[in-house]
């Protein structure tokens, strides 16, 4: 009788090893298993740009926005494409540089751009893990963006400075000048951090700088083109608005070669549902 016990009490303590066994490996697994998702948002903030007529960071920013969907393939990597407006300005005669104001140059633009982008995890992450709730993180991609400098004239009107060639492009006085694409290529640089609030919504704050290959967003580079014989009154207002320069006399700032624009913005984002089963359920 003592020995049937024995063998109960023995036969019991393997079952409840065995269970024991098997919850830890079950939530161990759990706790490894990534389920590959798809997360859809809004970013809200404030954009500016660095080029000849903003050469300080942070300077005139202007409210910006984009809508994003992100493929979180696992814990460390994502993918995102991003549509994003932003809003840049520059003015010399906000400037307390005796140069910057002689000068007296103006613009504003709109920036419309297209992202591709790939997003690194310094920690492992996941919405709705509260193992993995929150991290730092690094993106870069490729980008492709459409701007229009504007800029106002004395009556008040804001004018397209592209078409107007006010550094000579298109000429005869300067042939070799052509008038620059306003659709171009960017890199994408930047960072942040992402916060899980549940198990679905996330908080991301991101900077990101944009290096383009253009020294134009702001309509500016080279040399004054003093008066072609193409140019009209408004080529010739647009181009020196001082009326001071002689041509060829410096425009931009040589050492300036391409314009940057940065995106300083707070990002909510929330998982799309799962609609797989079998295993996953």
């Amino acid at each position: 009788m003592h020995y049937n016990i024995s063998i109960l009490f023995m036969k019991n303590k393997i079952r409840i090893l065995s269970c024991s066994v098997l919850m830890i490996s079950a939530l161990f697994t759990n706790g490894q298993t990534f389920n590959p998702n798809t997360e859809i948002g809004g970013s809200f903030g404030l954009s500016y740009y660095i080029g000849d007529l903003n050469t300080n960071h942070f300077s005139s920013p202007k409210p910006a926005g984009a809508i994003m969907v992100r493929r979180n393939l696992d814990r460390r990597f994502s993918l995102k494409a991003q549509i994003k407006l932003s809003n840049i300005e520059g003015d010399d005669r906000n400037s307390s540089d005796s140069i910057s104001l002689d000068r007296g140059l103006h613009f504003k633009s709109a920036i419309q751009e297209l992202s591709g982008l790939i997003e690194f995890n310094f920690l492992p992450y996941e919405i709705g893990n509260p193992a993995y709730k929150w991290s730092p993180y690094l993106f870069t991609g490729v980008s492709i963006f459409n701007f229009n400098p504007l800029a106002e004239n004395s009556n008040g009107e804001w004018i397209e400075l592209q078409p107007l060639g006010t550094e000579g492009q298109g000429t005869t006085a300067y042939p070799n000048r052509k008038k620059y694409s306003r659709t171009q290529f960017s890199i994408p640089l930047g960072g942040g951090l992402k916060f899980s609030v549940n198990e679905s919504f996330n908080i991301l704050f991101s900077f990101s700088m944009n290096k383009t290959f253009t020294d134009y967003l702001d309509d500016v580079s080279l040399t004054y083109p003093g008066n072609p014989t193409e140019f009209t009154n408004e080529s010739s207002e647009m181009s020196d608005p001082t009326g001071t320069h002689t041509k060829d006399e410096q425009r931009g700032d040589e050492e300036l070669k391409d314009d940057w624009y940065a995106f300083s913005a707070i990002t909510f984002s929330f998982k799309l549902p799962s609609f797989s089963k079998g295993c996953d359920y």
